[in-house]
């Protein structure tokens, strides 16, 4: 029997990683550790949120501050050329 190491973010948690092992489990430290920046990201960009927008109710925000975290590439194109942002849904319809 091979033994194997996995990795995941201290943010996520162990339960939640082994709940969802195949986005929240990693065989290497350094996709681990890119999770743990965008969880980092995320959760300034919550504060941000939270302090922006007036009645933004918290799971909400969370939400919000993940998707953006998680797509952040997309969203740096996107200072530039708005339309980016939905153009995947343009051509799925």
């Amino acid at each position: 029997m091979a033994v194997q190491a996995v990795y995941f973010s201290d943010k996520d948690g162990l339960d939640m990683a082994l709940k969802h092992p195949d986005t929240l489990l990693f065989s290497n430290k350094a996709d681990a550790d890119a999770r743990d920046k965008v969880l980092e990201l995320s959760e300034e960009i919550r504060e941000f949120l939270t302090r922006k927008v007036e009645g933004l109710d918290e799971e909400t925000a969370d939400r919000c501050a993940l998707a953006i975290a998680e797509n952040k590439d997309l969203f740096q194109k996107a200072l530039k050329k708005p339309q980016l942002l939905n153009a995947d849904e343009a051509a799925d319809a």
